[in-house]
C-alpha cells in the first residue's frame, strides 16, 4: 500500500509524515513555489497488527512479518490563486498517480511564521481549492487527449469512439466542476479509465492538521463536521475519510520509546498514534483485508483488496501456489484462539474449512494452501 501525503504548502505534510514514519525530517515553513530540485521523501512503516502479535507469541516462529504502507512526502501542490507554479503541481500530481490514495493534510493550526497569500487558517477554503487544482489537472489531460484524438481523426486515421465517448463525458464533468469519483461510469468505462490515471478518482483521506489545544475539542469536531458536509452537498455522497490529528505532537509521540508514547497519549487523551489512526483508515477507503499464513518459520500478514478469491490470494504468496492451486485450508483467526491457538483442537471442533478456488478471502483469515505444481 502506498500513500502520498500531499496538500498545500505549509500545511505541516513533513510533521505529518514524521509522525506516521518516526522519522525526523527537517520541517521548514516554504515560500509558495520553490525552484530548487527537491526529492520526495520514502518512509516504509509496519501496519500494528495484534493478530500478528498473538500468533508470533503462540507459534513463535523464526521471522515474523508485518504488512506495511508506503509514505511519500513531497513538496505541496499549490494554488493558482496564491500564484502557483504549474511545474511543481505536475511532478506532484505524476506522484499522485503512482500512489494507491491520496492522504491530504489540511491546516487548521495557527502559525505566525507562515506568510503568503494563503496564511490564515481555513479548511474548508483549502479542501475546496485542493479539489479545484485535481480537477483542472484532470481537466488539462481530457482535453490533450481529445486534441490528439481529433488529430489523429483529420489525418484519417480511425479511433475508438467509446475512448472518445468516455474522454467527451470526463471533460464536461469536470468542466462543471464535478470531481469524476462523483461520476456514475460503467464496468467498461472504468476500463478504458485505468491508463489515465485521473486525479478525481483515486481515493482520498482528509487529515485535518489541529493544534495542541483543539485536541478532543468541539473546535476539531465541528471542522470535520464542516468538511464532510461539504463533500455531500459537492458531489452524489462520495464523502471521503476525515480525521483529525495535531501532526505535531504527533511527531513528538512518535520519537519516544513505546512505554513512554503511550503514557504520553493517555495524559492528552488519544486513544491510538497517528500512524494506526491512518492505517486503520487508510484500509477501510481502500478496501483492503488482511489474511494470515502461520507456522514456526514464519508468521505473516498478507494484503488483499475485499472480495478477492482464494485462488488469487494464493498468487500473492507465489504465483506457482495460484497456479497449483488446490484448495485452501482455511480457519478465522477469531475460531483459532477460541481452540485455545492449537490447530489440533480447531480440527476437533469442526471450524477447519476446506475452500475451493472461488472461496471469497476474509479478513483475517488463517490459510494454508494446497497445491500441486
Amino acid at each position: 500500500m502506498k500513500l502520498i501525503i500531499t496538500g498545500f504548502s505549509n500545511s505541516g505534510k513533513t510533521t505529518v509524515f514524521n509522525a506516521l514514519t518516526g522519522l525526523a525530517l527537517e520541517t521548514t515553513t516554504y515560500p509558495t513555489s520553490i525552484s530548487a530540485e527537491v526529492e520526495p521523501h520514502i518512509g516504509v512503516v509496519k501496519i500494528p497488527d495484534a493478530r500478528i502479535d498473538k500468533l508470533s507469541s503462540i507459534f513463535e516462529p523464526k521471522k515474523t512479518t508485518y504488512a506495511t504502507v508506503e509514505y511519500i512526502d513531497f513538496l505541496g501542490i499549490t494554488s493558482a490563486s496564491a500564484g502557483g507554479g504549474v511545474s511543481q503541481n505536475a511532478k506532484v500530481f505524476n506522484l499522485i498517480k503512482d500512489a494507491d490514495s491520496i492522504v491530504h493534510v489540511v491546516r487548521a493550526f495557527e502559525d505566525e511564521s507562515i506568510i503568503h497569500p494563503m496564511n490564515s487558517v481555513d479548511p474548508i477554503r483549502d479542501v475546496s481549492s485542493f479539489e479545484d487544482e485535481l480537477i483542472f489537472g484532470d481537466l488539462e489531460l481530457a482535453e490533450k487527449r481529445l486534441e490528439k484524438i481529433e488529430e489523429q481523426e483529420r489525418k484519417g486515421k480511425k479511433q475508438d469512439k467509446a475512448d472518445k465517448q468516455l474522454l467527451l463525458k470526463c471533460k464536461n464533468a469536470l468542466e462543471a466542476e464535478t470531481s469524476l469519483r462523483d461520476i456514475g461510469f460503467d464496468d467498461e468505462e472504468k476500463r478504458l479509465m485505468l491508463p489515465y490515471q485521473f486525479l478525481t478518482t483515486m481515493p482520498e483521506i482528509i487529515v485535518l492538521n489541529i493544534s495542541e489545544e483543539d485536541i478532543n475539542s468541539d473546535k476539531a469536531k465541528e471542522l470535520r463536521s464542516k468538511i464532510e458536509t461539504y463533500f455531500k452537498q459537492k458531489g452524489t455522497g462520495t464523502v471521503p475519510p476525515v480525521i483529525t490529528l495535531c501532526g505535531k505532537i504527533e511527531m513528538e509521540i512518535a520519537q519516544l520509546p513505546q512505554d513512554e508514547a503511550r503514557a504520553f497519549l493517555e495524559d492528552l487523551g488519544i486513544d491510538e498514534p497517528a500512524m494506526h489512526k491512518l492505517c486503520h483508515v487508510s484500509y477501510d477507503a481502500l478496501g483492503l483485508i488482511s489474511f494470515i499464513t502461520a507456522g514456526q518459520d514464519e508468521v505473516r500478514a498478507w494484503t488483499i483488496r475485499k472480495g478477492t478469491q482464494a485462488q488469487q490470494a494464493a498468487g500473492k504468496i507465489h504465483s506457482d501456489i495460484e497456479r497449483g492451486f488446490i484448495r485452501a485450508e482455511t480457519v478465522g483467526y477469531d475460531a483459532f484462539i477460541s481452540s485455545d491457538g492449537n490447530m489440533t483442537t480447531v480440527k476437533e471442533k469442526g471450524l477447519a474449512r476446506l475452500e475451493g478456488k472461488t472461496y471469497e478471502v476474509k479478513d483475517g483469515d488463517i490459510i494454508n494452501f494446497k497445491f500441486n505444481v
